[in-house]
């Protein structure tokens, strides 16, 4: 048993390898095999199919921004403000430094949403951001789901421009922020 872990892992580090060297596109079964140094029959002994496999490394990269966001240090923070900043900050960055991964993380027709493990991952990041927004309290104009989802919307959807080259990363001209922080800044009250 410890040895199906051991390849089942491998597997997952060799298929992120892959990604972050050649894209989603270089992620086959057989590469992803032949890039761990198990024969190519060997994956389906730990993943049923190519989307049972890539929704493993989905989850691995969900770990690893999570560990990132950890470590930004959001509960030693003494405000909602720096919290949102500090997740919003980790966030950005991680989508940068791991383009492939980040848009993987995103592709819901690669990997199976309903994955428990990637459920729990999802739904704990967006949890964070609602907490850390309902702390604002309620908005005169709109619910504060409508903020999570904005604010969700909002940094994603920059990540995506910055990461494809539409966007550079400038700040903002009247503060001087960020511009990932002062774009969520103007968000929040």
């Amino acid at each position: 048993m410890i040895h199906n872990r051991v390849t089942r892992e491998a597997l997952i580090d060799a298929a992120l390898d892959l990604l972050d060297s050649q894209g989603v596109e270089g992620v086959t079964t057989r590469a992803t095999a032949r890039s761990a140094g198990v024969s190519h029959a060997a994956p389906v002994n730990h993943f049923q199919n190519h989307r049972a496999l890539l929704t493993g490394v989905a989850i691995r990269c969900f770990e690893g921004l999570t560990k990132d966001i950890a470590a930004a240090g959001l509960k030693n923070l003494p405000d909602a403000r720096s919290q949102m900043m500090a997740f919003i900050d980790a966030f950005h960055s991680y989508g940068l430094a791991k383009p492939n991964r980040y848009r993987l993380m995103w592709r819901r027709d690669l990997h199976d949403v309903n994955d428990p493990d990637l459920k729990r991952m999802t739904d704990g990041l967006f949890d964070l951001v609602a907490k850390t927004i309902e702390q604002f309290g309620e908005p005169p104009k709109t619910s504060v789901m409508s903020r999570v989802v904005a604010a969700c919307s909002i940094i994603h959807g920059y990540v995506m421009l910055r990461i494809d080259g539409n966007f550079q990363g400038f700040s903002d001209e009247k503060t001087g922020r960020a511009r990932h922080l002062a774009i969520i800044d103007a968000l929040l009250p």
